[in-house]
């Protein structure tokens, strides 16, 4: 199968020629329909975040599953799924509690899969796991806690978007914040997850939904998923613009979607006394945050936030119900599709700015 692979940071991602091994005990082959092309993959390009070396990226993606290993009982050949970026073990503290986007099993993967080995070879070269999906392939062997089963009347473009980018934004909103109808809202950001924020926030009847990002492309994109006021950061300073907005109170929610220290520090100052500042988007490893303690002393709330606080396999199936309901917005998030073969190109493309996102699709 063709795959694309990443040998080191600041390189661009090779297709390869690549081996794929047959699932194990707990494991699932699956035929990749699409990927989204995603800022968190691109951290690792950069050289921002670290993962184990060569790799194939990609954890935003949906398929069809080929080939079930032993013991797999919660899908068969033939089934339509969305890839969890997680691979919920559905046994640890965090699980058994109804978190799954927690799973501990994920803090100890490095590049393998949950039994500690690998599936992908290019001759007898051994290539890393990413997130346990690496759906920058054309397959892919995965762990049966990484698949959410959906009906197969779902478009696989659309429902890929759902594996990362929809339901971090989502929910963040709904989920994570718990935002309230009637308040303000704030999402610095306006990329794939910023946009879904924004939209999780209209779904949760958010009276002012404020967008603010440095192109005026993202912000046009913004109005579409819900925002009500836009800020051009580049233009203004953003936190007086949200406090020139809020009658000097500042907002109840405010959002950073970007993996920044100086916009994460930017969503706390943008919050009124007693609101929470909601960190999504994912800073370089080892960044510090320098914050003013006052603003706590406020009664203010400072979260992280982690795929939206999702339970995926009761989260996404609820996601794909919005949407066909017409009250979820997944068409409109995809600007481009690419072949595998353009792959650097996406990612140019999402680096620049150009897209609310891309998509990578299989045949």
């Amino acid at each position: 199968m063709k795959g694309a692979v990443l040998y080191g940071a600041h390189q661009p991602l090779i297709i390869e020629d690549l081996d794929l091994l047959p699932p194990q005990t707990g494991e699932v082959r699956v035929h990749f329909a699409a990927s989204g092309v995603c800022h968190s993959d691109l951290h690792y390009i950069k050289g921002d975040r670290m993962c184990p070396m060569p790799v194939v990226l990609g954890h935003e993606g949906a398929g069809v599953v080929e080939e079930v290993g032993p013991g797999v009982t919660y899908v068969k050949p033939g089934d339509h799924v969305i890839l969890s970026l997680v691979p919920a073990c559905g046994r640890c503290t965090d699980c058994v509690a109804g978190r799954p986007n927690l799973c501990e099993v994920r803090y100890t993967l490095n590049g393998n899969l949950p039994n500690g080995t690998t599936r992908l070879r290019k001759g007898t070269q051994e290539i890393k796991h990413f997130a346990c999906v690496s759906s920058f392939a054309e397959y892919g062997v995965v762990p049966e806690g990484s698949l959410v089963h959906i009906d197969a009347d779902m478009p696989l473009g659309q429902a890929a978007l759902i594996g990362c980018c929809v339901t971090t934004g989502v929910g963040a909103a709904l989920w994570t914040a718990k935002v309230q109808p009637g308040t303000s809202v704030v999402v610095i950001g306006c990329g794939g997850v910023g946009l879904n924020i924004i939209q999780g926030a209209a779904l949760a009847g958010a009276e002012r939904i404020i967008a603010v990002d440095t192109m005026p492309s993202k912000l046009e994109y913004a109005e579409v998923f819900g925002a009500t006021h836009r800020v051009n950061a580049s233009e203004v300073d953003p936190v007086q613009a949200v406090r020139d907005l809020t009658r000097g109170q500042g907002v109840d929610y405010a959002f950073e979607a970007i993996g920044l220290t100086a916009t994460s520090v930017q969503a706390l100052q943008c919050t009124r006394r007693g609101g929470k500042a909601i960190i999504v988007g994912v800073i370089r490893h080892g960044a510090q945050l320098t914050i003013d303690p006052d603003f706590l002393h406020q009664d203010r709330q400072l979260l992280g936030c982690t795929y939206g606080s999702a339970n995926m396999r009761a989260a996404m199936p609820q996601l794909i119900d919005l949407y066909r309901a017409k009250k979820l917005k997944l068409d409109e998030l995809v600007s481009r599709t690419y072949p595998l073969a353009e792959i650097n190109t996406a990612f140019a493309a999402l680096e620049q700015g150009e897209v609310a996102r891309s998509i990578i699709a299989y045949a």
